[in-house]
């Protein structure tokens, strides 16, 4: 029996155009171990540990005429070379030289006619460094909803896990005339994608309505929010293949502190880093910012706790929320966000927002090209950034003997979105990875500078 793709992991593919590829990516620097680390050593280890992951031994195939979405078939071909690729920087290699490294291997596609998914080993970093790059589409994995492969080849401690050891076989794949059948059995025998969302819809309002008694409040403020064109913003051009990338390093217990002095929640902290790093680099560009200049921003933000980093699931939330950019004092920026946030819970206008990126999900297979494209033309009137924060472990984590010092995100631009924003906590250390459209963006490091500077200003408060 064929895996078919749900109807949201497709509009991922619909969605993707030469100025928008839809894939997620990370920037990842180890310490080099006493007994070295190389191309072989890694291609043994993601051997070992793919057994984990068997989607990225898989590849999509399309059903002819498209009358349902595609399937997952096992890659006959597959070969693992091709997938893991080595590249190495002038030594000593500096972080400007790997980010712009970063930059031109995430600016390009992937072959859609292979499994979705590539990890380049960098050599040659300065300070007995090597980076390893992982570039996955969306259409396989969904923030911290599904496994990475980046994630099976890391362990606790510095001596690798055991792994089974076994044989893989691809599966024969199917004939055009199979799929085919496939896909009018499918529609036969239940509703379809259609359906799913529809479910998926009501239980998540379900839920809400469940914890919250003002849910409808919540849509209404939310169908208001929509209703307001996101403020005109420099974040907002037409964009083009070419990437730029820039990061951003800072301390957990900073943000600790900031919290316990005034209150809220560690995400607020880092949206309000956020805010104070777009009001400045705003000023740098000798833009005008009122005192009620905001800039709105999607956050989708992660619910798991400490002890779920091991499950699997939807654990995401996603708010639209305008961010108080005029605000001078660093501390009210903080409490207004605090505010919106928690009223975005309390009301349940999450429904809202997560209805808008699923909107693809209700399309049937044949239209999903024209909602998925009509969804990505409107962001720009919906919000004007993407801020996506999601934790990570607070211990070390090793690949092959290689201790993981620093890890960063590289989130992809929508249409019309000049600057995305990751961040990913980790041993201590939160990582602020900056992917933007090289002409638009062509001063990211400055706005990695002012998260910096927009950190301590809020610390300064503390002391």
């Amino acid at each position: 029996m064929t895996d078919r793709l749900s109807s949201l992991d497709v509009s991922f593919l619909y969605l993707e155009e030469a100025t928008t590829p839809m894939h997620v990516g990370g920037v990842s620097v180890f310490e080099l171990p006493d007994g070295g680390f190389d191309y072989d050593r890694l291609v043994a280890l993601i051997k070992r540990r793919i057994a984990y992951v068997p989607r990225y031994r898989q590849r999509i195939r399309w059903v002819p005429g498209r009358i349902a979405s595609p399937v997952w078939v096992d890659d006959e071909n597959f070969d693992l070379n091709f997938h893991v690729r080595r590249s190495a920087l002038p030594r000593p290699g500096t972080d400007h030289q790997l980010h712009e490294l970063a930059a031109r291997i995430m600016s390009r596609p992937l072959d859609r006619g292979r499994p979705l998914w590539e990890m380049y080993l960098v050599e040659g970093l300065s300070g007995r460094r090597f980076a390893l790059l992982t570039k996955t589409h969306h259409a396989m994995v969904d923030g911290v909803s599904a496994v990475d492969i980046g994630q099976v080849i890391l362990d606790t401690t510095a001596e690798p896990r055991p792994t089974p050891t076994g044989s893989w076989r691809p599966a024969r794949e199917p004939s055009g005339l199979e799929l085919v059948a496939g896909a009018l059995s499918d529609l036969v025998r239940g509703p379809g994608a259609v359906l799913d969302s529809v479910r998926y819809g009501l239980s998540d309002l379900g839920r809400t309505a469940g914890r919250v008694a003002g849910t409808a409040g919540g849509l209404l403020a939310m169908a208001r929010t929509v209703s307001r064109s996101a403020p005109p913003s420099p974040l907002n051009v037409e964009i083009g293949e070419q990437r730029r990338y820039a990061t951003a390093d800072s301390v957990l217990d900073d943000y600790k502190a900031i919290r316990k002095a005034h209150g809220g929640t560690i995400n607020d902290v880092v949206l309000a880093v956020v805010t104070g790093a777009l009001r400045e680099w705003l000023m740098t560009r000798g833009e005008a910012v009122g005192a009620s200049a905001a800039v709105r921003a999607m956050v989708p933000v992660s619910v798991r706790t400490e002890d779920q980093f091991g499950e699997l699931g939807n654990r995401v939330s996603s708010y639209l929320v305008d961010l108080p950019v005029g605000e001078k004092s660093p501390v009210m920026r903080l409490h207004q966000i605090s505010y919106a946030m928690k009223g975005h819970k309390e009301t349940g206008q999450a429904v809202g927002a997560d209805a808008i990126i699923g909107v693809a999900g209700f399309a049937p297979p044949t239209l999903h090209s024209l909602g998925a494209r009509v969804a990505s033309g409107l962001s720009r009137r919906l919000f004007n950034i993407v801020v996506t924060n999601v934790p990570g472990p607070q211990f070390p984590l090793y690949a092959g003997g290689a201790r993981l010092l620093t890890t960063y995100p590289v989130v992809p631009l929508a249409r019309g979105q000049a600057v995305s924003v990751g961040l990913t906590s980790y041993d201590g250390g939160v990582y602020y990875g900056l992917n933007a459209d090289r002409d638009a963006m062509a001063d990211v490091d400055v706005l990695a500078e002012c998260i910096t500077d927009a950190l301590e200003a809020l610390r300064e408060t503390v002391r």
